[in-house]
């Protein structure tokens, strides 16, 4: 490679980091502007989806032959993802949410080699344990009984987010597009029959909405999938962590919400435990 065509390289791959940057940035808005907006979780599901349906169907503008790509079993096991998180961030505080289900890569790792028929490593092995050790101290400490089902939900998200990384993972074209927007479009119509006269919204609500459906779901993938040409995944995992240490952060200068000390040290763990794991893999993909 000449020296003009590093440098260009260079560039644009720093170029792509900041993009899936501003991504995980705005990713990690939800759990503030999502509990700031009046309605259950079911309605905030369902604007919300179908807002960022809508606007990653205008950008990306799939073509017919590119939707036979969107697989069912991945638009479903998206939509619950969704509903879950949402019902998550509801029910218990941003950080447990977004911390629990953060867990999800290390689902990946567990259930590789039974879905995906790939080996399982003795790394894998401890990465999951440790990450168990860390989920485990979100239930320390005094909880009050929506707290504690707002933990299990957001454990089931965790568990959501690994099966569609895995999926996706197994759909061969790879081009995840279809499902996504097929996700989102899922999700807002199974929540709208639990929603059903509860979706009014005042101006408040509806420039809220509106954030979370075209910013922070919509145009965050936009620049997500434009920096993934040219950010390896492991960096672009590493990066994504953005969203799990700002959630908290945001959440706490907008509402005043505190995660206890369980929680912020479970979550660390369980990020030590992803980041490790994400490392590793890289260092023995090179080797």
């Amino acid at each position: 490679m000449t020296a003009g065509g590093a440098a260009a390289a260079g560039n644009g791959g720093r170029r792509g980091a900041l993009l899936i940057a501003a991504a995980a940035l705005l990713w990690s808005t939800g759990g503030l502007a999502i509990k700031l907006v009046p309605l259950s979780a079911f309605g905030v599901v369902f604007w919300r989806s179908l807002v960022a349906g809508i606007v990653l169907l205008f950008a990306f503008r799939p073509s017919r032959e590119r939707w036979r790509h969107a697989a069912p079993s991945t638009v479903i096991v998206y939509a619950l993802m969704i509903l879950t998180f949402v019902s998550a961030t509801k029910m218990t505080t941003a950080a447990n949410a977004i911390f629990l289900q953060y867990t999800g890569p290390l689902y990946v790792l567990a259930l590789a080699p039974f879905l995906l028929k790939e080996r399982f490593k003795k790394i894998d092995a401890v990465a999951v344990g440790v990450a168990i050790v860390g989920m485990s101290l979100f239930f320390l400490g005094r909880l009050d009984p929506g707290a504690l089902a707002g933990n299990l939900v957001a454990v089931v998200s965790g568990l959501f987010f690994g099966l569609t990384i895995l999926l996706l993972r197994r759909d061969a074209s790879g081009d995840a597009i279809p499902s996504v927007i097929a996700g989102n479009l899922a999700a807002a119509a199974i929540a709208l029959p639990f929603a059903w006269g509860d979706l009014a919204l005042d101006t408040r609500g509806v420039a809220l909405v509106l954030f979370l459906g075209v910013f922070q779901l919509g145009v965050s993938y936009v620049l997500f999938v434009k920096g993934l040409k040219t950010v390896p995944a492991a960096e672009a995992s590493l990066i994504g962590m953005l969203e799990p240490t700002f959630n908290p952060l945001w959440a706490f200068l907008g509402i005043g919400e505190r995660p206890s000390g369980w929680a912020l040290l479970g979550g660390a763990i369980v990020l030590v435990a992803v980041a490790g794991r994400t490392i590793a893999g890289s260092r023995m993909r090179r080797a």
